[in-house]
């Protein structure tokens, strides 16, 4: 366990971040977190943290702003399936690292986190991937690529440098608070009595258990380790079930084979809804995800939410924010 509780987080005030953030204070972490905003630092005083005025697009500052810090979280990074600039999210999401491990270093951080993904695995489709897996050289998307070689960047500059990294891959991230991404397919499926849906496998990862994984790899984690974080994996068949009794109404979806899916791609997307369509979307959604999360539990303690109580405390805020 780390020595002391000085924390300094980048992507704060994003959804996994901002999660982290709060939690880091409510047990008693000392936390500054990085903004790019006057709108991002009053978030971030609410939660009871210390903000400093940055971007990890650049160098300049940063080493001043982790001074004292024992251990940085690296959460900042652009979660897109289809990005508009894949230039940006290449910079963010792979030299970005490289930048933070840097300032990391140099400021004298014990350690760092750094917030990568499921996708960054590479297993192949229909397999379940592990921590080990050898990356089969394919990229679902353009996202996936980035978040692999940001992996590949980090570990290598962290050797260089001589300061412990530890990575966590969580799986899809759901709860309060996100209605964007793969939350925005599970709120249309909501909304809809008769949704078009393709019955594949997913793995998702509760909010709060995102936020509580990086913290005990932050103090139980093996530098130079990834850990995944993965709450359960299910069919969207399993996921329909679920959620349906937390509705005041049935759903009755429309089943898509996913070899109609595969032959179709573009032109079916369009029918089934939505204007963030690209082939990167139907590739990830047909590559049916499955991770094992045997190491988080057994190596850092971890446990996990059950996913109906996910999908509750989800619904719920949907409903409050109107989204229903």
């Amino acid at each position: 366990m780390l020595p002391s509780r000085r924390a300094f987080v980048t992507g704060g005030t994003g959804l996994i971040g901002s999660h982290l953030v709060r939690s880091l204070v409510a047990e008693g972490w000392d936390v500054v977190a990085l903004v790019r905003s006057e709108e991002g630092a009053s978030m971030i005083h609410a939660a009871g943290a210390l903000s400093v005025v940055g971007d990890v697009t650049g160098s300049d500052g940063l080493v001043e702003a982790m001074a004292g810090a024992d251990i940085v979280f690296h959460v900042a990074g652009i979660n897109e399936t289809c990005p508009k600039d894949t230039a940006q999210m290449n910079d963010v999401n792979i030299n970005g690292p490289v930048r933070v491990v840097e300032a990391a270093a140099q400021a004298g951080a014990a350690r760092m986190v750094l917030t990568s993904s499921v996708v960054a695995i590479g297993e192949e489709s229909g397999t379940v991937g592990t921590e080990t897996t050898e990356h089969s050289g394919k990229h679902v998307s353009a996202y996936a690529r980035s978040k692999y070689f940001g992996e590949v960047a980090a570990r290598e500059t962290s050797k260089q440098f001589g300061i412990d990294l530890v990575v966590v891959n969580p799986a899809s991230v759901q709860g309060p608070g996100r209605s964007t991404g793969s939350a925005e397919i599970l709120l249309r499926a909501l909304r809809s009595h008769r949704p078009w849906l393709v019955d594949l496998t997913v793995s998702i990862l509760d909010i709060a258990d995102c936020s509580r994984g990086h913290i005990l790899a932050a103090e139980w984690g093996v530098a130079g380790e990834r850990y995944i974080l993965s709450g359960a994996t299910l069919s969207v068949r399993q996921a329909v079930s679920m959620v349906t009794p937390m509705l005041d109404r049935p759903i009755n979806p429309r089943w898509i084979p996913p070899a109609v899916v595969r032959f179709l791609g573009i032109p079916l997307s369009w029918l089934v809804g939505g204007n963030k369509i690209c082939p990167d979307l139907v590739r990830t959604v047909l590559h049916s995800h499955r991770y094992d999360n045997t190491k988080s539990i057994t190596d850092l303690g971890m446990t996990y939410t059950p996913v109906e109580e996910s999908f509750s405390r989800t619904i719920d805020w949907f409903r409050t924010e109107g989204l229903l």
